[in-house]
């Protein structure tokens, strides 16, 4: 005796189901049962993870468990599929039989999603005709159109829809399927009726039986499970409470709800037990899994490239990448590039993957020949010299000592994996490319599932459990940075005292618990696109994407691959496009046919602009972590750029990697080789295996590995996997020992490799990104004003960064100026004192207008008023409130006249009403005598214009207007004159903030206060919100003690707080325990309670040793007080240089390694200053 459960609901039955697959098919394992089946509603998502849970489960027991893939469809008797209310559904079960019949069952599903979801996925009786063949079906639960007539007292109407339903399928392929969790059902019309006559299941199934034998079908036994075991019950119904927005509290009769817990993955003798009436219908299902027999195809399906005609697959990829080899590197090719290539090209031919190849050099190709930014390159793929010559990428391989092993190999049987990098504003155009080539239906995204992560499910079961948002906003904060909320409970002792202490808490602690890692809902991957050589449908499931409505997988794109898809990452760039649009802007200036493919990688100039930390604005070095590894170990050459990418990450850090590689590049430590014949291989990196590349070399060069044993190797040590690092450990040394290497080099190499190379990098990945980090640092110091303002123009749309990077303008001496109606352009606009903010940055002032503003300048000369300004451009595009806009923005300034005056112009007087009269008349052709002679002087008919009369508004409204229009301040800073002082109050600056991710449990931090709203707590107290704004941004704060602060918390007012900083999965905020008002101590310019330190250095005293050494000092005396560094020159003047870390500034060690470094105090801090202060009064 045996029974197979076949009608199951996993995770995938969103936030229904809370089976996991693996869960589900061991325990089928450790029951003895001989398959399992999958049929989630309405969709395909699980069977991929059944297949490999299946396999698993076999390797780790030895048990088979076969998969049988199925769904629970929702089918519609209306064919017509009308969109007219709530449509009529019932759920049917499906499963594939044979390939035949999972290919039918894919494009049904697909069919239901794609062209009939109205509130569901609905079916059609047609449609299941259709894809009958090699189909079973069963009549499904309660809900399934059969059972839903024998609820509401129809036998007839049962009788004819088992009958039409098994009519479609193969005789012995439909079957009536029983269920008994102790239920009972009124009619449909009068559920809700709690006195309404209601039939039990084991009553509905006598019916059913006996619809079975009348039509000569068999039964099966199910029991719709949608959890694993018993004691999941409680954790499926917070997961159905958290989908539908209920609380478990609610009674039954208004939200969701199973009526009981036995919907689970019951044992054999369970299921006999329930349906003991009906023994056969146990039998049945040992006999239906027999008759499924599916195994899914993942042979390559590749779609078919274009070629021309009389060319193969290969003979057209041969021409291509030789003519390309010929444009790399000319005629003849060296003999290294020539073999290289001849190697390339033979795995490649040997794997089957020249059309893939082609397919990505054919849209890369027409992607540049459209104007559309492309990346030099990403991951391994930069290792290939073929994908070089076919300009896939852009990164010379031979010269910067990348690998094609590390890409491909023979002994490396699997898909290549290219990603590409496009200006992220146009990446959607490649994609509409791509379909275009090889079909609408050829093509689509991806499906990603998101799970519940521990800080959201202990909020999640907070909400469910009806406690105050507070109760769950408080333990996901007190988590901190655990993974789990298992770890937690285990490493966290604060979390750990609420569980063990507060009832609350251990009960939202359980029941998040028993919910975190489940399936929360969908999304579409980011970047992902799979093309297919048939229609998607024709081999996997496909959807609509619930937001965007476009069509996407319903497999996860981590099972596409497997199954023979060819998956692409089309990633968008946001620097990709920065370039693009910073040598348009060189062009146009300059008449320079700057390319960006074109720039140099070895320009002195760059490498000079990241010794100088002026940074930011780079692509992926602009980080204080970077500043900070520039000042210890200045970039001279290419090969420092790629090895700082490498090495800037948290693993190298926190391991002391990046430490030890300092202080053998600066010349501290001696460099070594472990044996002089691996020189060639580590030198680059001075001894410091920093690449993945090296590790396969060294194993290659002195174990004699081939490649793809090396790549085996690589893998092992970087994921830890030991068994297999144990495998290649004896042929490591054995080798080495054959190749005349000592065994103690080998043991020590191999030791040294096991810390390290979970921290190695993939070498292609940064040299590739190195290129754009030179392409920017080129631009930006070669043509500083051009590129900021292709870098502000790509955060048109994003005020805090705009914020932050604008006060890196003027900081670095690139000044952003406001907006002007005669030179600014739709984007921020280079100029020779700086650049311009852009037109289409003015709240309310749209791209129409713009466009006809720049189109009249451009025809007719600049405007020189306002008045000139209303009678050129076409009233139809702009109103009084466009007028306001720009004026207030001061977009006017340039023509003389203030911005108070402008505003009396448009307020006081006819101006408006004129103009529009006059434009109306010259439309209907009427000229009037005005129009006619007012550009001839003493005719009597000009323009009665008033002079400008110099009278403004005063500064802080002036500001405040700008502010409202511009949505931050531009022309000036309320704090701009107090920068300095407020430095040594605090260390962080809000742009800082608004990008950080670790928490500060309590610091100072100091701006002004903005946006202050006061509200009543639950508990009667008052508290307030508001934000804290500096010249580089701003910053969210709470304030739960506001009568404590009130006096400080004022709308514009500069004050210091003492808060904590939170930056979660919500934003960024400080919690704010004390607020103290600046405004007399900026005055008086007295921070004697603020500690902080100030280094004065006459520029003939650094150089590169010294920067290095003061930096040592430094980081050796970390603390945290403020520290900033002014650098003293030859003509009086001084620079600033912001260090970004924090000093000790009491330090006596410090103040000791400061007078040896230079020979004198040079230093000054509050401790100073008191004294001299102190010393003022006595003498007074």
């Amino acid at each position: 005796m045996a029974f197979v459960h076949l009608h199951n609901h996993t995770e995938y039955s969103l936030l229904d189901g809370a089976t996991k697959i693996y869960d589900m098919v061991k325990r089928a394992a450790d029951l003895g049962m001989p398959a399992v089946a999958i049929t989630d509603h309405g969709v395909m998502s699980g069977v991929p993870e059944l297949a490999e849970a299946c396999d698993k489960v076999k390797a780790e027991t030895g048990i088979w468990v076969k998969p049988i893939f199925g769904c629970e469809i929702y089918f519609t008797a209306d064919s017509e599929l009308k969109r007219e209310g709530r449509p009529n559904t019932n759920h049917m079960i499906l499963l594939a039989k044979n390939n035949t019949g999972y290919h039918n069952l894919v494009k049904l599903v697909s069919e239901s999603h794609v062209d009939n979801y109205y509130y569901r996925p609905r079916t059609t009786f047609e449609m299941l005709e259709r894809y009958s063949e090699g189909v079973i079906a069963t009549s499904a639960c309660i809900a399934g159109i059969v059972q839903e007539h024998l609820r509401n007292h129809d036998f007839d109407g049962a009788l004819e829809w088992a009958r039409k339903l098994a009519g479609i399928y193969e005789p012995g392929d439909f079957y009536i399927e029983l269920q008994d969790q102790g239920l009972s059902f009124a009619r449909r019309s009068e559920e809700k009726n709690p006195n309404a006559e209601k039939k039990t299941q084991r009553e509905i199934n006598q019916e059913l039986t006996k619809i079975a034998e009348i039509l000569g079908l068999k039964t099966i036994a199910t029991n719709d499970f949608h959890y694993l075991v018993q004691e999941d019950a409680y954790a499926q119904d917070i997961m159905l409470c958290i989908g539908t927005n209920a609380c478990v509290n609610t009674p039954g009769d208004q939200r969701f709800k199973f009526e009981n817990d036995q919907f689970y993955m019951k044992t054999e003798e369970e299921m006999r037990e329930a349906l003991k009436d009906f023994p056969e219908a146990c039998d049945n299902t040992v006999e239906l899994a027999e008759k499924c027999n599916v195994e899914l195809e993942r042979d390559s399906i590749l779609p078919k490239f274009p070629l021309p005609e009389g060319e193969t697959e290969e003979s057209w990829f041969r021409k291509q990448c030789e003519a390309g080899l010929s444009r790399r590197y000319g005629d003849p090719w060296p003999d290294d590039v020539r073999e290289r290539y001849e190697h390339e090209a033979s795995v490649i031919i040997q794997q089957g993957f020249p059309a893939y190849f082609l397919i990505v050099q054919e849209y890369i190709q027409w992607a540049r020949e459209n104007g559309i930014g492309v990346g030099p390159g990403r991951g391994s793929a930069a290792g290939s010299i073929v994908a070089y010559a076919l300009g896939i990428t852009d990164i010379e391989p031979l010269s910067n000592g990348l690998l094609f092993e590390r890409f491909l190999s023979v002994e490396r049987v699997e898909m290549p994996d290219i990603d590409v990098d496009f200006d992220d504003e146009r990446r959607g155009d490649v994609i509409e490319h791509v379909r275009q080539v090889y079909g609408e239906d050829h093509v689509s995204g991806v499906i990603t599932f998101g799970k519940i992560k521990a800080k959201n499910a202990l909020r999640d079961a907070a909400r469910v459990l009806d406690y105050p948002y507070s109760t769950g906003d408080k333990l996901s904060k007190l988590i901190g940075d655990a993974s789990t909320i298992k770890q937690a409970l285990e490493e966290n002792q604060d979390f750990r005292a609420a569980y063990e202490t507060e009832a609350d808490s251990k009960a939202v602690i359980d029941a998040a618990i028993s919910i975190e890692g489940h399936v929360r809902g969908e999304g579409v991957h980011a970047c992902a696109t799979i093309i297919c050589r048939d229609p998607m449908a024709d081999h996997i499931p496909m959807k609509r994407d619930t937001k965007g409505g476009g069509i996407i997988t319903q497999y996860d794109g981590h099972y596409t691959p497997d199954l023979g898809m060819l998956k692409m990452d089309f990633l968008g760039l946001r620097t990709l496009g920065v370039l693009t649009r910073a040598c348009k802007n060189v062009n146009e200036r300059y008449g320079l046919s700057l390319v960006p493919e074109e720039l140099p990688i070895d320009d002195e100039g760059a490498f000079a602009l990241m010794r100088s930390g002026n940074m930011d604005g780079l692509f992926q070095v602009e980080s204080a972590l970077y500043v900070s590894l520039f000042k210890r170990l200045p970039p001279k050459q290419f090969s420092d750029i790629v090895a700082s990418i490498a090495l800037n990450r948290p693993g190298p850090l926190e391991s002391g990697m990046v430490d030890d590689y300092v202080a053998v590049a600066s010349g501290k430590t001696p460099a070594h080789y472990y044996d002089d014949r691996l020189r060639g291989v580590l030198e680059e990196t001075y001894g410091t295996i920093v690449y993945q590349e090296q590790l396969m070399q060294i194993s290659m060069v002195m174990s004699g590995f081939s490649a793809g044993k090396a790549d085996r190797l690589r893998k092992a040590m970087g994921k830890k996997k030991l068994d297999v690092m144990m495998q290649l450990k004896d042929d490591w040394c054995n080798g080495a020992v054959e190749n005349g290497y000592a065994l103690e080099v080998a043991t020590k190499i191999w030791e040294d490799a096991e810390k390290f190379a979970q921290y190695a990098f993939n070498k292609s990945h940064s040299a590739a990104y190195a290129v754009l980090v030179m392409r920017t640092a080129y631009l930006k110091a070669h043509y500083p004003n051009e590129y900021m303002a292709a870098t502000l123009s790509s955060y048109m749309t994003k005020n805090d960064q705009l914020i932050r990077y604008i006060a890196s303008c003027n900081h670095n001496g690139t000044p952003v100026f406001p907006p002007d109606i005669n030179s600014s352009n739709m984007e921020f606009t280079p100029i020779d004192e700086g650049i311009r903010f852009g037109l289409a940055g003015v709240r309310g002032v749209g791209g129409k207008v713009v466009q006809a503003i720049i189109d009249e300048r451009e025809a007719n000369g600049p405007f020189t008023s306002l008045h000139d300004f209303v009678n050129r451009v076409d009233a139809s595009v702009y109103n009084r409130k466009t007028l306001e806009a720009l004026i207030k923005a001061g977009a006017f300034d340039s023509t003389g006249y203030t911005r108070k005056q402008l505003m009396y112009f448009l307020d006081e007087t006819p101006l408006l009403d004129s103009a529009s009269k006059r434009q109306k008349d010259r439309s209907s052709g009427q000229v009037s005598m005005f129009d006619m002679f007012a550009d001839v002087e003493d005719s009597g008919f000009e323009d009665d214009v008033p002079e400008p009369d110099g009278i403004e508004w005063d500064k802080r409204t002036l500001l405040a207007f700008e502010k409202d229009i511009l949505k931050m301040y531009v022309s000036d800073h309320p704090l701009k004159p107090y920068e300095r002082s407020l430095r040594r109050v605090t260390k962080y600056n809000m742009g800082e903030l608004s990008e950080r991710e670790k928490p500060i449990k309590s610091a100072t931090f100091a701006g002004m206060v903005t946006n202050v709203s006061v509200r009543r707590t639950k508990r009667e107290t008052l508290m307030a919100t508001f934000d804290l704004e500096d010249t580089t941004g701003h910053i969210e704060c709470i304030c739960f003690d506001y009568e404590k602060n009130q006096e400080a918390i004022h709308e514009d007012a500069i004050v210091s707080v003492k808060a904590k900083f939170e930056a979660t999965d919500r934003g960024r905020q400080l919690v704010v325990y004390e607020v103290a008002r600046l405004d007399e101590k900026l005055e008086s310019n007295d921070f004697s309670g603020y500690p902080f330190m100030e280094l004065s250095i006459k520029a003939q005293e650094m150089n590169q040793i010294t920067a290095s050494r003061l930096m040592d000092i430094l980081h050796a005396n970390k603390g945290n007080d403020p520290f900033v560094l002014f650098i003293e020159h030859a003509d009086g003047g001084r620079t600033r240089a912001d260090i970004p870390l924090g000093v000790n500034s009491e330090s006596a060690p410090l103040k000791g390694m400061l007078k040896e470094l230079f020979g004198r105090k040079v230093w000054t801090c509050a401790s100073d200053k008191a004294r001299e202060k102190s010393v003022a009064e006595q003498i007074a």
